[in-house]
């Protein structure tokens, strides 16, 4: 385990993303631990901050952290590993309370507790996922392919051949999330064969994708709805309720 920490992640200069991906997971179990024991009124834990009876809530340090990290990242030279590395961490911890309140951004109002509130949930899940693909060495598309090709000497002009792939994949995926299969979407930038894969299947009911083009006053898009409607129920739901109950073991139930 050493001396693969050593290969992949020091000697490839991960070690500031490491810390990153370290603190945000460990912060965000942390602040989901906190606001639990909040919650069920456990009298030893410390509540709600609110000086004034003003509710500060954490994605406000979350945001002063982010900033922090990011600017200290900024400004530290680049061979000051352990300093970037420290920065990295900050600006983990700042990513875990700013994502962890996503759905009250998104929504300018407290869901956290509410049904809407699970987006928060999606969007540190995304983000943990997304940043652990970089901690291994996968590469985004695009990156992929500029350097692919541009080592392949047999390959005629391979700048335009990596943007043409480039903007494929890029198209693709945004035909993926049009078609409401996000997961699908995000994770494709780094494994492509997703994007293939959700571009050419069934939109889920709902989407954009779906009221564009499965119109029911045409009997194409009604028999392409049906068929996307009954996969939505026999196949997707089981999947989603499966997800939401690993969600609310991790983060706590939502009303």
């Amino acid at each position: 385990m050493v001396a693969w920490f050593q290969e992949r992640i020091i000697e490839t200069d991960r070690l500031p993303l490491f810390c990153f991906f370290a603190a945000m997971v460990l912060a965000f179990g942390f602040i989901r631990l906190s606001v639990r024991l909040i919650r069920a009124q456990v009298r030893w834990w410390p509540g709600n901050i609110t000086p004034g009876g003003l509710h500060i809530h954490h994605v406000v340090f979350g945001v002063v952290l982010m900033l922090i990290g990011g600017v200290a990242s900024l400004a530290v030279p680049p061979d000051l590993v352990s300093a970037r590395s420290v920065a990295g961490g900050i600006f983990g911890v700042g990513a875990a309370l700013v994502l962890d309140e996503f759905a009250l951004i998104l929504h300018l109002r407290d869901v956290y507790w509410t049904e809407t509130g699970r987006t928060s949930i999606d969007a540190v899940f995304v983000a943990i996922a997304l940043s652990g693909l970089l901690l291994i060495g996968v590469r985004p598309i695009g990156i992929e392919e500029f350097y692919d090709f541009d080592s392949d000497p047999l390959i005629p002009h391979p700048f335009w051949w990596s943007v043409g792939f480039t903007v494929l994949n890029l198209a693709l995926a945004v035909i993926t999330l049009l078609k409401g299969k996000i997961w699908s979407g995000l994770l494709g930038l780094f494994l492509w064969p997703l994007i293939y894969i959700g571009a050419i299947r069934l939109a889920r009911p709902g989407s954009p994708w779906a009221r564009w083009r499965y119109r029911p006053d045409r009997r194409r898009g009604q028999r392409k709805l049906a068929r996307a409607t009954w996969r939505e129920i026999r196949l997707r739901r089981p999947i989603i309720r499966g997800k939401i109950w690993f969600q609310e073991l991790i983060a706590g139930r939502h009303s």
